[in-house]
């Protein structure tokens, strides 16, 4: 285990939700899974407690810790995308298995988790400042998914 690793509690599917990431995201794995070793209040002996997994390239550690805690847009994953295949990519996995679209590139996987995806030419737009930082930032706020082409134009006015 990694000195620093991201926990993330999860009800009951701690496992599926890490399997997924692995699937759909590259440098992410699934590593251990440790199952419980005795009965717990939202569990039982065996059931599986805590997996271990990387998320692109980050560690972390999902916990089956029950219904107590819910997910908000308060902890998010952000990926960097270099297109709009990319970006679509990444978006559609989440969106379309369970998950739920909201603005300005964020949407949620059906865990609740929130993701930012995020396309580096918008990140670029916003950080240059000034007058291109502002149109591509008036643009990223009428999306939901980010389309790249659109942050280009407004990038150039």
């Amino acid at each position: 285990m990694a000195k620093n690793t991201i926990c993330v509690w999860y009800d009951k599917d701690a496992e599926a939700a890490a399997r997924f990431y692995a699937a759909t995201f590259p440098d992410s794995a699934v590593g251990a899974v440790i199952r419980a070793p005795g009965d717990y209040p939202d569990g039982k002996q065996g059931d599986v407690l805590v997996v271990e997994f990387t998320v692109a390239g980050i560690p972390c550690i999902g916990l089956n810790g029950g219904p107590a805690f819910k997910h908000n847009e308060a902890f998010s994953f952000q990926i960097a995308t270099d297109d709009q295949e990319e970006t679509d990519r990444y978006w559609n996995a989440i969106v379309g298995n369970g998950g739920q679209e909201s603005e300005c590139g964020w949407c949620k996987d059906k865990w609740g988790v929130s993701w930012q995806i995020t396309p580096r030419v918008l990140s670029e737009a916003l950080s240059a400042g000034g007058g291109e930082a502002k149109r591509a930032f008036d643009a990223m706020m009428t999306m939901r998914k980010i389309d790249i082409a659109t942050i280009e134009a407004a990038r150039r006015g």
